[in-house]
């Protein structure tokens, strides 16, 4: 399940949603991103995301099948906001219910880590010395692809 939208979600419903008639799992992971209010010294006073429409979705669901490939889990959800965000509010979400925890962490982090590097997002982050578009970071490429190693 995926989502790409403006609006805020509510990770207690996202949750609710996941453990819904669900017995068979024992663990359910999740991760929320929030715009924080400073980045490389710099004072953030907001972010605006676009992305490539049709094509994020097929990617983000490219990156949870790869990641069915490597561990066991029942579901992933992935919601990533769009537009305009202040300090504070929630930009991404990503759960996966699993059997056993080790499968559930795991997956959550391949998702969310590849889901930085490969998902046709673009990010324009809002400082006190004006707006700049940030390219991915170093570390988080670098976190991806030793998943493959």
């Amino acid at each position: 399940m995926i989502s790409i939208q403006q609006q805020d979600f509510s990770v207690s419903d996202e949750l609710a949603k996941l453990e819904a008639n669900n017995v068979s799992d024992g663990a359910v992971v999740t991760f929320t991103g929030r715009v924080r209010n400073h980045n490389l010294g710099q004072e953030v006073t907001g972010l605006y995301l676009e992305h490539y429409p049709g094509m994020t979705e097929k990617l983000l669901e490219q990156i949870i099948e790869q990641a069915k490939t490597r561990w066991q889990f029942s579901q992933a959800r992935v919601i990533h906001r769009i537009g305009e965000l202040a300090i504070g509010e929630q930009i991404v979400f990503v759960a996966v219910t699993s059997s056993h925890r080790q499968d559930a962490f795991a997956a959550a982090e391949f998702i969310m880590d590849f889901l930085k590097v490969k998902a046709p997002f673009w990010k324009k982050e809002l400082t006190t010395n004006g707006a700049v578009w940030l390219d991915a970071k170093t570390s988080d490429q670098n976190k991806a692809k030793s998943w493959l190693d």
